[in-house]
């Protein structure tokens, strides 16, 4: 059943198919009227996440990894970076860090495809990145952070730069994935009851969203720019759960208010045992304007159509105005053979754009 103010849906990022081509045919075929956007799965090393930046971080000279033994991830090690002793951060040039490369090769197929008629006309390549800070709080040493931030949000910012420069801007959507903010501000909160800090700077709340809406304003206002407000997704899980949307809310406000340029959408996860008013009910006081798309991450694979319907009315409750859907995370670690099935209840509960 569709409802009258759900339209449209959205998809994170990753997907659980193994090549862009196979991603982007099977969003256009069940769901092209629905999706402003397409992304590429995250294919290859990019399947989880940012697991495959430390590999390339430490191609740079300065920089070690932490620890003789590697952590594998599949093709990944995964151990944490630092800054070698001795060395000035400022000296330290980053190799190429994937995601232009990895964009431009799936800009190729995308554009096929659309000049196929596969994918409709007007839906923009959508490229999902992470925020500096998401990488450097993950993986540098805790006492090198402050110091490496600049260096890998520059090299980030090359990487935006290089993909600008090759996708017509008309044709490209960018959406910024928050993460590790949201550790971030829930670590704060543990903190103000006596337990240890996470940040390196000193207002978890305005440290983060100003990070954010820096990278927002990188994006030109030609290109749309959106921002995926995240949980975590370790083994489908979150690494807290939310309590319910204050925090989302207020940091959504925030990085709205800090950033110059505008939003063109958010996202935001909705656990699948809150389909109650009282998750929701900080949504009353979302301040982005109604030009601003907003989704709600409430398709889960769990329960279908039936729980998301359920979700979707607490949600109308207190959000008054139009939505799209979406699942909470991106699904690329989810169990094979669950993505067809997760796009019909996209497409069930949410009317065409």
């Amino acid at each position: 059943m569709e409802h009258t103010n759900v339209t449209g849906a959205h998809l994170v990022g990753s997907i659980n198919f193994d090549d862009a081509e196979t991603t982007m045919r099977t969003a256009a075929e069940h769901l092209g009227d629905r999706l402003k956007r397409i992304p590429d799965g995250e294919v290859g090393e990019r399947f989880h996440w940012i697991a495959f930046q430390p590999g390339r971080i430490a191609e740079a000279e300065g920089i070690e990894r932490v620890g003789d033994t590697p952590i594998p991830l599949r093709m990944l090690d995964i151990r944490p970076i630092r800054i070698a002793d001795g060395v000035n951060p400022a000296s330290l040039t980053l190799p190429p860090l994937g995601y232009a490369e990895a964009a431009l090769e799936s800009w190729e197929t995308f554009a096929r495809l659309q000049a196929d008629g596969v994918i409709p006309d007007g839906t923009r390549f959508q490229v999902s990145l992470p925020t500096p800070l998401g990488v450097v709080g993950s993986f540098v040493r805790a006492e090198d952070r402050a110091a490496f931030e600049p260096v890998y949000e520059a090299a980030l910012a090359r990487e935006l730069d290089a993909i600008l420069a090759a996708i017509p801007h008309e044709r490209l959507a960018i959406q910024w994935d928050a993460a590790l903010e949201f550790a971030i501000l829930e670590q704060a909160a543990y903190a103000e009851r006596g337990g240890k800090r996470y940040e390196w700077f000193d207002d978890a709340w305005g440290g983060t969203s100003e990070r954010l809406a820096r990278q927002i304003d990188r994006v030109p206002a030609d290109v749309e720019v959106g921002v995926h407000l995240c949980y975590g997704d370790v083994a489908e899980k979150h690494f807290v759960e939310p309590a319910d949307t204050a925090n989302l809310t207020r940091f959504a406000n925030l990085v709205v208010a800090a950033a110059h340029r505008p939003l063109t959408w958010v996202h935001l996860p909705v656990p699948i045992e809150r389909d109650d008013q009282e998750f929701f009910a900080a949504l009353s006081g979302l301040e982005i304007p109604e030009s601003t798309e907003l989704y709600l991450g409430l398709v889960h694979r769990e329960d279908g159509v039936e729980g998301a319907e359920r979700r979707i009315r607490a949600a109308q409750q207190h959000v008054r105005r139009p939505f799209g859907v979406a699942t909470e995370c991106g699904f690329g670690r989810a169990p094979e053979g669950t993505t067809i099935p997760l796009f019909e209840t996209h497409r069930a509960v949410a009317a065409p754009h």
